[in-house]
């Protein structure tokens, strides 16, 4: 069993400890979140020698957009107050329109993207499926043939994009004998507090032998899918997930600041969740999307993979709680879709982060967090009111 000692929080009062089980809980997480790569170990995401890409700037005071939600009426200044915000960029028309920095957050500070990091890796993924290196039709096996003595031993690599693997995979992020927590302990986030756990990300993936619904019927959330598809994407080029992020994403679209992933005890990058970054690359991640893969005149994704993205979902798969923030959504490419008639969609990760995609509107916003709540439907719902609340006050 690996015991890792405590952390200090220096912004705790009599600068505390802070337990290797709660690093990422509240309090603590509204110190962590931008100081990941002072708790746990790392790898950098390079930007290249390139110059950044241009985001022009063109504020807006948007604080006294009116919006309701829960039952609740706010403007977007008291939801900034009221939600645990860290950090908001909105961009209209290529622009930026509305930029704040909470909770001692600057322009230069990494935060955790948490799930976020999915549609990174997603991402990655097309460019690849677009320069014929991956085969999203291909069976996992034909890259990973380990898999198959494993339950992903007949999904395809579109099943993992898509999370619609049957496999069996407990998500319950408080459980103490979850598959969430024994990912927890083997990505290194977490004490490997039963010594029979998985040791690393990859001998998780190994451990995994049961369906609980045949492959392609049902999207069910499961944060080990994007780590499948990362080893898939590792394999199939060759290259650590980190410097294929750094390659053929964050360095061709002119990130400003070098990016970075926690590694677990093998020094795999963790896909699922381990990803940080500043808030402008974030904005220029989401503005990539909104410009159908190019960014200034560079093309880097595809417009066919970028367009399946936004409208090729199957939203019969996606129901059950996942309705109870997008009631016509879907899931799609490591993508949350909010209907696939407009095709907006976005990236979520748990404690509140999120990148919000709207070609229609030539619109984006990201939001960073840091929630006392792993989940929170309310909050989400919220957070999506405000969100297009701007939108509509921009676009009117």
């Amino acid at each position: 069993m690996t015991i890792i000692p405590p952390f200090r929080d220096p912004t705790a009062p009599g600068n505390s400890l802070i337990r290797r089980q709660d690093w990422d809980r509240a309090p603590w997480n509204r110190w962590t979140f931008q100081h990941v790569r002072d708790l746990l170990p790392t790898t950098q995401v390079w930007r290249g020698a390139g110059p950044a890409s241009l985001l022009p700037v063109d504020l807006r005071d948007i604080d006294a957009i009116p919006f309701a939600a829960e039952g609740q009426a706010y403007t977007i200044g008291s939801f900034l107050e009221t939600s645990y915000a860290d950090g908001l960029l909105v961009l209209h028309g290529g622009k930026i329109v509305a930029e704040r920095y909470l909770n001692g957050m600057t322009p230069h500070t990494q935060h955790l993207s948490q799930s976020v990091a999915k549609s990174v890796v997603g991402t990655v993924a097309g460019i690849l499926i677009g320069h014929g290196v991956v085969d999203p039709a291909a069976s996992l096996t034909h890259y990973l043939p380990e898999l198959e003595a494993t339950a992903y031993r007949d999904a395809t690599v579109q099943h993992v994009l898509d999370m619609t693997s049957g496999v069996a995979f407990d998500e319950t992020y408080t459980a103490l004998d979850s598959h969430m927590a024994q990912l927890d302990a083997a990505s290194g986030w977490k004490d490997r507090w039963n010594p029979n756990w998985p040791t690393h990300v990859w001998d998780l993936i190994l451990s995994l032998k049961d369906l609980e619904c045949p492959h392609g019927t049902s999207f069910r959330y499961r944060s080990i899918e994007t780590d499948v598809l990362s080893f898939v994407l590792q394999r199939a080029a060759a290259t650590p997930l980190a410097e294929l992020v750094s390659r053929e994403l964050w360095a061709p679209m002119g990130a400003e600041e070098d990016a970075y992933f926690t590694v677990d005890a093998a020094g795999y990058a963790l896909g699922d969740g381990g990803f940080n970054a500043t808030l402008r690359d974030y904005a220029r991640f989401a503005l990539l999307h909104l410009r159908g893969g190019e960014i200034d005149g560079r093309r880097i994704v595809s417009t066919e993979w970028i367009a399946g993205t936004r409208f090729g979902a199957d939203p019969t798969l996606f129901g059950g709680i996942y309705q109870e923030v997008l009631p016509a959504g879907a899931y799609h490419n490591q993508f949350w879709i909010e209907d696939t008639a407009r095709g907006a969609y976005m990236a979520r990760g748990v404690f509140g982060q999120l990148i919000y995609i709207d070609p229609v509107a030539d619109f984006a916003a990201v939001v960073l967090s840091s929630w006392p709540e792993f989940v929170s439907t309310a909050r989400m719902r919220t957070a999506l009111a405000a969100v297009r609340a701007i939108r509509g006050a921009l676009s009117s």
